[in-house]
């Protein structure tokens, strides 16, 4: 499907609220921040931004909120002639990458999480409406009826839990020079591979 230029429009408007709002979090912490401020500091009116937001905690959780969704998009698009292991581990990958949109954007969402970790109990990177469509496409791809085989759940399980290992461990260890994200992420996920079904 073709974006339309309104979308696009629109897409912009949220994401300069956005960086807007990340950088105030990190600079001042996110409870300490109004929403008028994200406003004035996105250049756009208190009206304005509540056509785009939905709230403020979506602002800092909300990518997070998505990815179990983009995981799925992402493993449905897998082609069918890689594995299952392959298949779940680099639909993982592949939102690892897309996470890393802009350097300082990142590095100011880390900054801010880290301000109030109480925020991140609020939300399973990947719940369990996602869990179950993963492990129903790996059962579909492997031959495995998830209902009969554990296999597919198992292997959802792993590659996840693999990959939140690595997104917390980011998120702890803020070292100059230090992996990304997505480095860790494909760290965790070989030594998953290794470990777990090679």
């Amino acid at each position: 499907m073709v974006e339309s230029l309104r979308d696009r429009q629109k897409a912009l408007v949220r994401r300069d609220i956005q960086r807007a709002a990340l950088r105030l979090f990190a600079e001042r912490g996110f409870d300490a921040v109004t929403t008028e401020e994200i406003a004035a500091a996105a250049g756009v009116g208190h009206s304005t931004y509540f056509r785009y937001v939905t709230s403020k905690e979506d602002l800092l959780l909300g990518t997070l909120r998505r990815a179990g969704a983009a995981i799925v998009d992402n493993l449905q698009a897998r082609p069918r002639s890689e594995s299952a292991e392959e298949a779940m581990c680099q639909a993982s990958l592949q939102w690892s990458r897309a996470f890393i949109a802009e350097e300082e954007a990142l590095d100011n969402w880390r900054a801010a999480v880290r301000a109030a970790p109480q925020l991140l109990d609020r939300v399973a990177v990947v719940g369990s409406f996602e869990r179950a469509q993963l492990t129903k496409l790996l059962g579909d791809r492997m031959g495995a009826p998830p209902e009969e085989d554990l296999r597919p759940g198992l292997l959802v399980h792993t590659v996840l839990a693999a990959a939140e290992f690595a997104f917390l461990r980011w998120l702890e260890h803020d070292d100059p020079g230090g992996p990304t994200l997505h480095q860790l992420t494909e760290q965790a996920l070989e030594g998953a591979r290794t470990q777990c079904w090679k």
